[in-house]
């Protein structure tokens, strides 16, 4: 066997590798916004989120691919890119004013709120797995910030 690229993982492993940095994410801006107003340390993370996805995807090549984008997949993108915005700014605002240990579960509430939403908006089937999953993480934060 050929050892794979980290490129050719999977869904799984991308999806795990997210959670990893958003942990640090909230760690490390925890410790960022201490001295600092919320918002231009928000304006300052985007900055470099900004930068760093440019140079990827000119580094990849993929920058080439902007003319053949429909204006329906601009217009949801330009969307997600507020929405993006407006949960990052709420999110460092929260980790100024709270401990992370409470803020960030409070936020990963946006689990079960996505399966509600894909069910609702996008048609997804949830399983009962999945809905007793989203049920034990709405449970779970619950639990924590009110404990």
């Amino acid at each position: 066997d050929k050892p794979r690229s980290i490129l050719h993982m999977g869904w799984i492993g991308w999806a795990l590798l997210a959670a990893v940095f958003a942990a640090a994410t909230a760690l490390l801006t925890k410790v960022g916004v201490a001295h600092v107003d919320s918002n231009l340390a928000t304006a300052i993370r985007t900055t470099v989120v900004l930068i760093f996805t440019w140079a990827i995807a000119l580094a990849l090549g993929k920058h080439g691919e902007l003319r053949s984008l429909d204006r329906r997949s601009v217009v949801f993108l330009v969307l997600a890119g507020f929405a993006t915005g407006l949960s990052w700014l709420c999110y460092f605002r929260a980790l100024q004013l709270g401990p992370v240990s409470r803020v960030a579960p409070l936020d990963k509430l946006s689990v079960p709120l996505v399966m509600l939403f894909a069910f609702l908006l996008l048609g997804e089937k949830l399983t009962l797995a999945e809905i007793a999953g989203g049920l034990l993480i709405t449970a779970g934060a619950m639990i924590m910030i009110l404990g």
